[in-house]
C-alpha cells in the first residue's frame, strides 16, 4: 500500500476521474472523503469503497461556496483525526466562443473549476501547515496548461487558472513540506465527456492523438496516487500530463 493512514479529501468524487481516484486511494489505504454535488452517486461510490474493504465517508459539497468547503475539512479532521491529501477533481465542461459563452456559464465553470480548487485549498492549508506536510493534487488539462482550442474559452481559462495557481502554492508552501501538483489528463472517457460530445466525436476525436484512444480514469487516478503519495517526495509544481501522447505533437 502506497498511502497507509493517510487521510484524503476528493472532490469530484462520484463519477469519473474523480471517482477512480478515491477508489485507488482508499485501495491504497487512505482513508477518505468523498464530496460532490451528487449525493445519491457520492454515497453509492462510498459504499462500493467500504464494500471493497477502505475506509470512507461521503459530504455533499458545492466547491464554489466557502461555507461548505470549510465543513468538510472539519468532519473529515472529525471523522478520520488528520489530513494529508487534498485531491481537487471537481470540474465541469462546457463549449463556446467568448461570443457564444453567456457570463452565467462564465462565471459558474470558473467557480468550480478555478475558485473551487482556490477554496479547498484554502481550508486545508493551515492544517498542513501546523503538521509540516501534507500533498495537494489539482486537476488541470492539455487544454489549458499546454495550449488551447477552439471553442472551449471558459473551460481552457478555468484550467490555465488551475495551472498557475498549482505553481503558485508548490512555490508558497515547499518551505511548509507541502507539495502541490497538478495532473493534466487529455481526452478522458469520462460521464462530463460523454455529455459534451456525440460518441461519433469521441471516436473521431480519440482517432487524432498518437495512441488512438481515449484516457481511462484509472490511468488518471494511477497519476495521481504517485503525485500524492511519497514516491514524489521531491516533485512540487509539476504538470503532469497523462494524455497519450497528445501533448507531444502539439
Amino acid at each position: 500500500m502506497r498511502l497507509p493512514a493517510k487521510v484524503a479529501i476528493v472532490t469530484g468524487a462520484a463519477s469519473g476521474i474523480g471517482l477512480a481516484v478515491a477508489k485507488r486511494f482508499a485501495a491504497e489505504g487512505a482513508a477518505v472523503m468523498l464530496a460532490d454535488t451528487s449525493e445519491s452517486a457520492g454515497v453509492a461510490a462510498m459504499e462500493q469503497i467500504v464494500a471493497a474493504g477502505g475506509r470512507a465517508k461521503f459530504v455533499r459539497l458545492d466547491v464554489s461556496r466557502p461555507d461548505e468547503v470549510k465543513q468538510v475539512v472539519e468532519r473529515t479532521l472529525a471523522e478520520f483525526g488528520d489530513l494529508h491529501i487534498l485531491f481537487n477533481g471537481a470540474g465541469i465542461l462546457t463549449y463556446g466562443t467568448v461570443l457564444e459563452t453567456t457570463l452565467e456559464a462564465w462565471q459558474r465553470i470558473i467557480a468550480v473549476n478555478l475558485t473551487g480548487a482556490f477554496l479547498c485549498s484554502k481550508a486545508v492549508l493551515p492544517h498542513m501547515v501546523a503538521k509540516g506536510r501534507g500533498a495537494i493534487v489539482n486537476v488541470s488539462s492539455t487544454t489549458g496548461s499546454h495550449d488551447a482550442c477552439a471553442h472551449a474559452a471558459a473551460y481552457v481559462s478555468s484550467k490555465g487558472g488551475v495551472t498557475l495557481l498549482t505553481r503558485s502554492m508548490a512555490i508558497d508552501f515547499a518551505k511548509h513540506g507541502i507539495r502541490v501538483n497538478a495532473v493534466c489528463p487529455g481526452p478522458t472517457d469520462t460521464p462530463m465527456l460523454r455529455k459534451a460530445l456525440t460518441p461519433e466525436q469521441l471516436d473521431a476525436f480519440a482517432k487524432t492523438y498518437p495512441m488512438g484512444r481515449l484516457g481511462r480514469p484509472d490511468e488518471i487516478a494511477a497519476a495521481a496516487l504517485f503525485l500524492a503519495s511519497d514516491d514524489a517526495s521531491f516533485v512540487t509544481g509539476e504538470m503532469l500530463h497523462v494524455d497519450g501522447g497528445q501533448t507531444a505533437e502539439v
